[in-house]
């Protein structure tokens, strides 16, 4: 593994991926080690931005149901994503990789306001850059953040890491049948209803041509594999190559 395969990447993590037990909280442990190699990623050449959920602290709509109103559910759930990209921050930091926090609305003094032209001079710097607070408004997930920050910063992949090491066509704990896919298209995925990322960040991606890699987060590794440019998870892409 000399040359990597992607120059730049947006790779996205799960709050839950970051979970103590019993599913809240932070499993530091776990995160040097997701650091760690995105760390080694960065040596080899590769700008590395990154969006973290905040499922391991708040879910607005789960969490919030009908207990809250749905706006500030969300909005609960932004601040949760912030309160874990800080915590990536401090991490990559301690490793000696240094890192920024882009927030998507005002701080102050704990992150710097999200824009365009900072994150891609961070990013050619050979800086991490986090994003957080989702795209700043309810209703929309950070998988849409995720590609909604891929497509400005011009990412050449979107890596979903998830607890799920690919895409298959039905859900395989409840079907022993379900088949995995090495790769699919955006439109097998639309017309199957297959759970990949929600609908609006979905057609964001196709809409803007960009590949997402889904693969297993249990093993950090995937994730230099992936830029790699092994063959693990699931590639999902506008038409499927033979």
């Amino acid at each position: 593994m000399d040359k990597p395969k992607y120059r730049r990447v947006l790779l996205k993590v799960s709050g839950e991926a970051l979970a103590g037990e019993p599913g809240r909280g932070h499993d530091f442990a776990f995160i040097g080690q997701v650091c760690a190699v995105v760390k080694e990623c960065v040596r080899h050449g590769v700008q590395v931005g990154l969006v973290v959920g905040g499922g391991n602290i708040w879910r607005g709509l789960k969490d919030g149901g009908d207990k809250m109103e749905r706006s500030r559910a969300d909005q609960m759930g932004m601040l949760a994503t912030v309160i874990n990209s800080l915590a990536l921050q401090d991490v990559l930091e301690q490793q000696g990789q240094p890192a920024r926090v882009l927030t998507s609305f005002a701080m102050g003094p704990v992150a710097e306001p999200y824009s365009q032209a900072a994150a891609d001079r961070y990013l050619t710097e050979g800086k991490v850059v986090i994003f957080a607070g989702g795209t700043g408004n309810p209703y929309f997930s950070t998988d849409t953040a995720a590609v909604l920050r891929a497509a400005e910063i011009h990412a050449d992949i979107i890596l979903l890491a998830k607890n799920i090491d690919g895409v298959y066509s039905a859900d395989p704990k409840k079907d022993p049948t379900a088949v995995k896919y090495d790769a699919i298209s955006y439109d097998q995925v639309l017309a199957g209803h297959l759970q990949v990322m929600d609908l609006p960040a979905t057609s964001l991606a196709l809409e803007n041509h960009i590949p997402v890699m889904i693969f297993a987060l249990k093993d950090p590794r995937n994730i230099l594999r992936v830029v790699m440019g092994e063959r693990i998870g699931t590639i999902v892409e506008e038409e499927t190559k033979v």
